[in-house]
C-alpha cells in the first residue's frame, strides 16, 4: 500500500511540474477552448518553452509596455471582436503581428497592426493610395481582419487553423491537412499504405510541392480525404516528422501559434494583477476610441485645434492618413479621435478650418520633380491634387501644394536653391547629347526641355544650357 502512495506521489508531483509548476489556470484553458484546441495542448512542452521564455523580465517589461503603449485603442479592438463574434484570445493575435504597432511594415510588405499585405488588404476592403494606406486604420484593419478570419474558419472549421492560415497562406494549410489525414488513416488502416488511391495522393502532392501541379489539384485531393472523417488535432500537425524538410506547417507558423496561446495566458498572470499594473486587467470595459465624419480636404492639424488636442496625438491615431490631409477626392471621411474628445468635437466640428494651401507660381526653368523635391511633397500627389495629367508646366500657372500654407515657413527648404544654378556649356566635336547630360548626371529628356530642343541633334559651336 505504502508503494502505491509512494508511486501517486511521484505522479502528483510530475503533473505539477508540468502544469501547475507553470501556474496554468482556468483562464488559460479557457483561452485553448477560445481557438477550438484540445485541453491536453497545455501540456504540449514546446508550448511551455515559449511560454517560459516570456517570463524573462525583458520580455515582462516589453509584454507590459507593449499593453501600456496600446491602452487606447486596445479596448476598440475588443469591442469590434466581439460585435464580429471573434474569439477574445485573437487581440493577441494582433500583439503576434504587430506588437500592437499601428504602423508596423514587415520586410514582405505587410503592413499595420494585423499586417495585411496589399493585395489582401485590398480584398476585405481596404484602400491603399496616394492619400491613405487603411491597413494602417486601426479601426478598419481590425473589421477587414475579422472578415478573413471569419473566412478562414468558415473553410477550415476551427480558430486555430484561422490563426495558423492567417499566418503563412490557406494554401499551406490545406497541404497541411491534406498530408496529415493521409497519415493517420494509413496508420489506423496500414493495409492502404501501398493502395493506388493512396500513391496517386501522394504523388499529386509531391508534385504540387515541386511546383509541377496547381493549386486546384490539391484541392480535389484535399476535398476527397476530408471524407474520410479523419480530423487531425494542432498537436499532430505540429508535431516534427523526421528527415523530413518540409514539414506539415512552417517553423514559423508552429512557433506563432504559440505564441499567440503564451500572450494570451500571460495576461492573467500575477504580474498583471500586481497593484501597479492591475488596470490592464479592466482594459475594455470602457470606451476610448470614437470614429468621426469629417469633409474632404481638412488638415489633422485644423482639426485637433477645435477638439482642443494636440496634432500629434491625433496623428498617431490616424496614421493611415498620408500628408496628414483627409483624401480631397471624398465628401466625407472617417478618423478616429479619443471618445472623450466626442462631445467636443461634435459642438465644434463646424468650426473646423478649410485647409489654406500653399501656392507655387512656376517660373523659367521649373520642373514637377523640382517643386516636389524643393516643397517635398511627392510628386504623384501634387500630379493628382492639381489634376495634371501630364508634367508640362507653363509660366506663371499656380501649382496648388498639398501642405498648408502657414506650415510653409516651417518646412526646411535649406537643401534647395531658389535660383537654378545655370551653366552653359558649348558642344564640341565628339559630343552628342547623351554624352553631355551623363556627364552633367542630368536626364536627357530634361536637358532637351531646358533647351526647348526638338531632336537630339547638335551642331559644333551649339550652347546648351544646363540647369
Amino acid at each position: 500500500m505504502r508503494k502505491i502512495l509512494f508511486v501517486l506521489l511521484i505522479f502528483s508531483a510530475y503533473l505539477n511540474a508540468t502544469l501547475t509548476g507553470s501556474n496554468f489556470t482556468q483562464r488559460d484553458l479557457e483561452i485553448l477552448e477560445d481557438l477550438d484546441i484540445n485541453p491536453s495542448f497545455i501540456t504540449d512542452y514546446k508550448l511551455q518553452e515559449v511560454y517560459e521564455r516570456l517570463q524573462y523580465k525583458t520580455s515582462l517589461d516589453h509584454y507590459i509596455q507593449k499593453m501600456e503603449d496600446a491602452s487606447i485603442f486596445i479596448p476598440r479592438i475588443k469591442e469590434i471582436l466581439r460585435e464580429e463574434s471573434i474569439p477574445d484570445s485573437f487581440l493577441y493575435m494582433a500583439m503576434a503581428e504587430s506588437n500592437f504597432t499601428i504602423d508596423a511594415r514587415s520586410n514582405a510588405r505587410a503592413t499595420g497592426l494585423w499586417q495585411f499585405m496589399y493585395a489582401t488588404g485590398k480584398r476585405y476592403g481596404l484602400d491603399s493610395n496616394i492619400y491613405v494606406d487603411e491597413r494602417m486604420d486601426l479601426v478598419k484593419s481590425t473589421v477587414a481582419a475579422t472578415k478573413y478570419l471569419k473566412a478562414l474558419h468558415d473553410r477550415f472549421g476551427k480558430w486555430y487553423l484561422a490563426a495558423i492560415a492567417y499566418n503563412c497562406g490557406e494554401g499551406r494549410v490545406v497541404e497541411a491537412l491534406t498530408r496529415a489525414t493521409i497519415d493517420l488513416y494509413v496508420q489506423k488502416y496500414p493495409k492502404e499504405k501501398n493502395s493506388k488511391k493512396i500513391k496517386e495522393y501522394r504523388k499529386i502532392i509531391r508534385d504540387y510541392q515541386q511546383r509541377r501541379a496547381r493549386f486546384y489539384s490539391l484541392r480535389d485531393v484535399y476535398r476527397k480525404v476530408q471524407k474520410l472523417h479523419i480530423e487531425p488535432e494542432l498537436e499532430f500537425l505540429l508535431r516534427e516528422q523526421k528527415n523530413l524538410s518540409r514539414q506539415y506547417l512552417p517553423r514559423e507558423s508552429r512557433r506563432y501559434i504559440r505564441k499567440i496561446i503564451s500572450l494570451g495566458m500571460m495576461n492573467s498572470k500575477n504580474f498583471i494583477k500586481e497593484y501597479e499594473n492591475s488596470h490592464l486587467l479592466n482594459m475594455g470595459i470602457s470606451k476610448t476610441i470614437a470614429t468621426v465624419p469629417v469633409k474632404g480636404g481638412l488638415h489633422l492639424r485644423n482639426i485637433a485645434k477645435v477638439i482642443d488636442m494636440s496634432y500629434r496625438e491625433l496623428l498617431d491615431l490616424n496614421k493611415h492618413i498620408k500628408q496628414s490631409i483627409i483624401p480631397p477626392t471624398k465628401n466625407y471621411y472617417t478618423i478616429n479621435i479619443p471618445y472623450d474628445k466626442l462631445t467636443l468635437f461634435n459642438k465644434n466640428s463646424s468650426l473646423i478650418e478649410d485647409t489654406k494651401y500653399a501656392i507655387h507660381v512656376v517660373r523659367r526653368g521649373d520642373t514637377l520633380y523640382d517643386i516636389s523635391r524643393k516643397y517635398k511633397v511627392p510628386l504623384k500627389l501634387i500630379k493628382t491634387h492639381n489634376h495634371l495629367k501630364t508634367s508640362r508646366l507653363s509660366i506663371k500657372q499656380k501649382i496648388v501644394l498639398p501642405i498648408p500654407s502657414d506650415m510653409l515657413g516651417k518646412v526646411d527648404f535649406k537643401t534647395f536653391s531658389d535660383r537654378k544654378r545655370v551653366k552653359k556649356y558649348i558642344v564640341k566635336n565628339g559630343d552628342s547629347l547623351y554624352s553631355i547630360a551623363k556627364k552633367y548626371k542630368i536626364n536627357v529628356n530634361k536637358l532637351m526641355r531646358d533647351n526647348k530642343l526638338k531632336t537630339t541633334l547638335l551642331r559644333i559651336g551649339d550652347s546648351i544650357v544646363i540647369r
